[in-house]
């Protein structure tokens, strides 16, 4: 049977509700804020819509602009999966034809149609889709682990010597911006620079025109660049596809590339290295080895997923979806994070999902996300890396002290502070090695020596020496009747 619910599209004006209502304080009708003082935990909001409509549930953007958040696992995956019912153009969004989402709304570069693959449909859909697909086809990913690996030691590089870091600033921010660059064309472009003018765009602040300007300046360069001299990268495969994009066409592309890789693996980086710092069993499989870093990635897919909800698809018709009567021209947000979490597909929240990739997090249908692969790969060999060169990294603050910021895109950590024995940097071009740690002196082995027993205030220790510092550990001796070994492991770090 369907449920009644209030119109989303305007065309059905819902009574607001009785003096005295709870729903007072909220928005029209009484529906919940995605934004605002209400929506300041987004996680626990979500929680109370889904035990309050299920899994289909109506909400009010900025402006109070009505919309519709899928809720439940199930029902995203047929949001997704079904384009004869709806479309990502926001051209048939009702709200926008009727003049109810002004030009300067501060959504407006997520809802706004463009001409790229995310947006289009049937033919043209296909045209721009089998361009982009095709150059991600192309792409050597033994080349793009050997990219991954040689950054992340270039930015461990950058501060294991000072004994202390923050892991998001210094280095989940930079590695997929650095490999991207890589990917795409530009390796010259990657700097502090682009990093930051990559995150301010993201964050919608006041300078993210200017900041977005720098970006595509750079890949109008790089198109123009590519046009007259193609070579073995990304962009000038995309250039050469017989779907014959146009520059803008291009350019367009390699900023939803660039800005959807970026922004989805930083947010990876950060969440699965905090997993793995806060969580001691997490950490405890993971030196154990019951659990393999991909599936440690995996496993943060599940739990925070790198972006939260999805901007947005449109119904075409008249339909329906988690009981949920939705009409033509109504808006829904495609939403990985509650999706993860519906209690019908894990009612034990507590339980691993090794082995287990039916997760939201890279979407689903015709619009799944092509460089999924790219995505973990940086995560894999980025943490692996990380973990293997700092051994005995912690936590440098309370774990309640991590801020968040938050908004109905994403949730973004905004530091994650880090503190290890200080460790001698190592050359670029080899893979990561572990270094001896030397062992904490426990408290009882400190006390005051005296020629009288009966003084002493700890054990008869010989007097310390000089500091010892640690060997470094050579290069692993090649194995007793296979020659080469390490070699081989070299040329494959290296990607030869």
């Amino acid at each position: 049977m369907t449920s009644e619910s209030p119109s989303l599209t305007g065309t059905d004006p819902a009574s607001g509700p009785p003096p005295g209502c709870p729903a007072h304080g909220l928005g029209p009708g009484g529906l919940h804020r995605l934004y605002g003082p209400d929506a300041e935990d987004l996680g626990s909001l979500y929680e109370r819509l889904r035990e309050q409509h299920g899994p289909v549930a109506p909400v009010l953007l900025p402006d109070d602009v009505p919309m519709w958040v899928v809720l439940g696992h199930a029902e995203n995956l047929q949001l997704v999966r079904s384009p004869s019912q709806y479309t990502r153009d926001s051209r048939v969004w009702t709200p926008l034809l009727e003049g109810t989402v002004k030009p300067d709304h501060p959504l407006m570069p997520h809802i706004a149609w463009q001409p790229i693959c995310s947006h289009a449909e049937g033919d043209e859909h296909q045209r721009l889709r089998a361009a982009v697909t095709a150059a991600m086809a192309t792409i050597d990913h033994r080349s793009v682990r050997r990219h991954i690996g040689r950054h992340t030691q270039a930015l461990v590089n950058g501060f294991c010597e000072r004994g202390r870091a923050d892991l998001v600033s210094q280095f989940a921010e930079h590695l997929p911006m650095a490999v991207m660059c890589e990917i795409l064309g530009m390796p010259e472009e990657y700097d502090d620079r682009m990093v930051q003018a990559a995150r301010d765009a993201l964050k919608g602040t006041e300078t993210a025109i200017q900041s977005h300007g720098y970006v595509m300046s750079a890949l109008s360069r790089l198109t123009t660049r590519r046009r007259a001299l193609p070579e073995d990268d990304f962009t000038s495969h995309l250039i050469a596809h017989p779907a014959g994009l146009t520059d803008d066409e291009v350019r367009e592309h390699l900023r939803l590339v660039l800005f959807a890789a970026y922004e989805a693996t930083a947010n990876l980086l950060a969440n699965a290295l905090r997993m793995v710092l806060t969580e001691p069993g997490f950490r405890a499989q993971l030196n154990g080895g019951q659990m393999t870093v991909p599936e440690a990635i995996e496993q943060s897919l599940w739990d925070e997923p790198p972006f939260s909800t999805v901007f947005a698809y449109y119904a075409k018709q008249d339909t329906e979806l988690g009981g949920r009567r939705i009409r033509k021209g109504d808006g829904l947000l495609f939403a990985p994070a509650p999706g993860n979490l519906d209690p019908r597909i894990r009612p034990d929240l507590s339980a691993g999902m090794q082995g287990n990739r039916s997760h939201l997090a890279f979407g689903g249908g015709p619009h799944e996300c092509p460089g999924q692969d790219i995505g973990r790969a940086i995560a894999d060999v980025g943490v692996d890396a990380l973990l293997t060169r700092l051994s005995d990294i912690q936590l440098d603050c309370a774990e309640e002290e991590l801020r968040w910021r938050s908004s109905i895109a994403s949730r973004h950590l905004v530091a994650l502070p880090v503190r290890f024995e200080p460790k001698p940097q190592q050359d670029v071009e080899m893979p990561p090695r572990p270094v001896a740690v030397p062992p904490q002196r426990s408290p009882w082995q400190v006390g005051t020596l005296s020629s009288d027993p009966a003084r002493a205030t700890g054990p008869r220790t010989a007097p310390p020496g000089p500091p010892r510092i640690p060997a470094p550990v050579p290069a692993p001796a090649e194995p007793s009747g296979a020659p080469g070994v390490w070699r081989r492991l070299l040329l494959w770090w290296r990607g030869e």
